[in-house]
């Protein structure tokens, strides 16, 4: 009896940017087991070499800095999706523990969200069917004082991937077309990286009418 192959992605093009993580292995995963062609971006070569070996094509590159996402968007062409995945936490304390060291440690994550979206704009759209998401904290939602510098960095990455929907939503409706590009938002309190993968499946499974400009608790 012939294998299942699952082809649900196929023609699909994502990129995983900072994507050395848990996370990125266990996204590239699924993606590309679905048919998705997968490229991940990461700063360090022997971690993205992992994820060559799984079928990812990858690219050593800052996914903070917008001339290097710049340039890998101009050799790639449109993308289907792009989730920007760098993250990680420093706390505690309470808000006497709130450093300076550690919220410069925190801020790439912001960092990546601006320079990605930025970067691959025009890819996205040229997709007819693109994705922004980006993975947050249900610390945006009811933020501690130990967690104040990683909430303010979630909260503000939020804040921009939602102007990033109201722009491709303004798009559409000044150009009377209908929407086709969505911006979303995962929140997740101890992220899972195989069920942020599993969501990232299903990024395609809803129209952008109906996906844009949303927040979806992965938990």
């Amino acid at each position: 009896m012939d294998e299942l192959i699952d082809s649900r992605l196929s023609g699909r093009t994502v990129v995983l940017a900072g994507a050395t993580s848990a996370a990125g292995r266990a996204a590239a995963r699924a993606l590309h087991g679905a048919g998705a062609r997968v490229i991940a971006t990461g700063r360090s070569a022997e971690g993205l070499q992992q994820l060559a070996d799984a079928g990812t094509e990858v690219f050593l590159a800052d996914a903070t800095s917008l001339d290097e996402m710049t340039v890998l968007a101009g050799q790639i062409g449109p993308v289907d999706a792009v989730v920007p995945l760098v993250g990680g936490w420093r706390g505690g304390g309470g808000l006497a523990g709130q450093s300076d060291e550690d919220f410069a440690a925190l801020l790439p994550a912001l960092e990546a969200v601006r320079a990605t979206s930025r970067a691959f704009d025009t890819a996205l759209r040229a997709s007819g069917a693109g994705r922004f998401a980006i993975v947050s904290s249900t610390a945006v939602a009811r933020p501690l004082a130990g967690g104040a510098n990683y909430a303010a960095v979630k909260a503000a990455s939020e804040a921009w991937t939602r102007a990033v929907a109201q722009g491709y939503a303004k798009s559409a409706r000044d150009s009377g077309e209908q929407l086709r590009t969505a911006s979303v938002v995962f929140r997740a309190k101890s992220l899972d990286p195989e069920v942020l993968a599993a969501r990232l499946l299903m990024l395609w499974d809803t129209d952008a009418s109906a996906l844009n400009d949303r927040v979806f608790d992965l938990d």
